[in-house]
């Protein structure tokens, strides 16, 4: 009896044996292909990572190539622009003055068509001070006016001095006179204007 109690015994602990170790080998077996599908899905969520970096990375540079283009077009506009801008500069100045120059024909159709020659002399000069005021106002309106120097102080910025005179009557380096009217396109200077300066007289002997 007691033969039969030690077996069963020795029985029971096999099979708790044979139980524990088949518990071992079933977690054992859960956790590795637990690990498994770790790895897996680890790697399809990098490959996923990657792919989308990877879109990301050629959408950036489709944006960057786009707005390449576009700055070489704006570039080019731009130097288009410049061209035309200097190329026609003087288009509205050219405008303007073509009516002086439609009125200096015709004074000189008018004089060309006096009988026998008999050119009134007062009525020409009139017809070409006219022309001359004319033309002055049609610069000032496009920005161009007359440099003001007769009996002003000598100024280098508008003035270039050709000679001075012994002069009494205005202080020295005062414009006596102009011997070439100078002009300025707003603040800047076209032309100088030519001019003679006073100087001290001389001390009588």
């Amino acid at each position: 009896m007691e033969r039969q109690t030690n077996g069963d015994d020795a029985q029971e602990r096999r099979d708790e044996t044979a139980e524990k170790n088949e518990r071992t080998r079933f977690e054992e077996d859960v956790e590795a292909t637990a690990q498994a599908v770790f790895e897996e899905a680890a790697k399809a969520a990098e490959a996923s990572e990657l792919e989308k970096v990877k879109a990301e990375r050629d959408e950036a540079r489709d944006r960057a190539l786009r707005a390449l283009a576009e700055l070489e077009n704006f570039r080019a506009r731009s130097n288009r622009m410049a061209s035309e801008a200097s190329k026609y500069a003087s288009f509205d100045l050219a405008k303007a003055i073509l009516p002086v120059w439609d009125d200096l024909g015709r004074a000189i159709e008018a004089a060309e068509a006096a009988p026998d020659g008999n050119i009134n002399a007062e009525a020409l000069v009139d017809g070409v001070k006219m022309v001359y005021n004319k033309f002055l106002e049609t610069l000032a309106r496009n920005g161009v006016e007359r440099i003001d120097a007769l009996h002003k102080p000598f100024d280098p910025n508008f003035h270039e001095s050709i000679a001075s005179l012994p002069n009494d009557e205005f202080p020295k380096d005062t414009v006596i006179v102009e011997t070439q009217a100078g002009f300025k396109l707003h603040e800047r200077v076209v032309r100088p204007s030519q001019v003679v300066l006073a100087a001290p007289a001389q001390p009588a002997q």
